[in-house]
């Protein structure tokens, strides 16, 4: 069984990092994404150097992540992981925060040393006015290098995830060239959307405020093999 996450996702994109890895729709605004896995690889090490170099993070800090599924909460999370922090969900005190501008208020149940936001524009577009105490995500890591090299150690909480991660990949028979339609609104927690299919080699068709009278053409269009909808 994998024990480290950032092994995990180098090892999804090493065959062919050119090929999609994470298409993101939101049918609400019309939006759609995607990235390859060298892409997806670029804004998870910035974030990660972001972590170490700036903000000076260290294996074992904690970190805070207030985002829907996203494009760029799998970068946010992947970058936390391969920087080996703990993602912890109960509020308290972290390292770091991330969050959407629309959980910005349920961030004051956190304390935290550095706080960014994030607009979750889809051409990652800084935001139009950052709330006070927050620092604006995008402009803090379009400047940081597009190469990290993760910790060899893996991360405190990597085998409990990847554990979970399997045997959710196993659970709906991911196998390596799958490609997952996932309906995040039903299924938000990052083991579904990501993780479990980082695992198994799949690649993710994401889908914001699923619109179910285009769930057809889209599984088409994608050519979706599995999906979570």
């Amino acid at each position: 069984m994998a024990d480290n996450i950032a092994r995990v996702f180098a090892d999804a994109i090493a065959t062919d990092p050119t090929r999609p890895l994470l298409t993101w729709y939101d049918d609400a605004t019309g939006e759609r994404t995607e990235l390859s896995g060298a892409t997806c690889a670029n804004w998870v090490a910035k974030t990660a150097n972001l972590l170490v170099d700036e903000v000076a993070l260290a294996p074992g800090d904690t970190a805070a992540v207030l985002l829907p599924p996203h494009w760029q909460t799998a970068a946010v999370l992947l970058g936390c992981w391969s920087a080996k922090l703990t993602v912890v969900d109960a509020p308290g005190a972290v390292d770091v925060l991330f969050a959407a501008g629309e959980r910005v208020d349920a961030a004051a149940a956190w304390s935290a040393g550095e706080r960014y936001a994030l607009a979750l524009d889809p051409f990652a577009l800084p935001m139009r006015q950052v709330p006070p105490g927050f620092a604006d995500f995008v402009s803090a890591v379009r400047g940081h290098g597009d190469h990290f090299t993760p910790y060899s150690e893996a991360g405190e909480a990597d085998a409990e995830l990847l554990a979970r991660a399997e045997a959710r990949a196993a659970e709906l028979c991911l196998t390596p060239g799958d490609r997952l339609l996932v309906d995040t609104g039903q299924h938000p927690d990052p083991v579904d959307w990501l993780l479990a299919p980082l695992t198994a080699g799949a690649s993710l068709v994401l889908c914001g405020n699923l619109d179910p009278a285009r769930l057809d053409a889209r599984t088409a269009t994608e050519q979706v093999t599995r999906s979570l909808a």
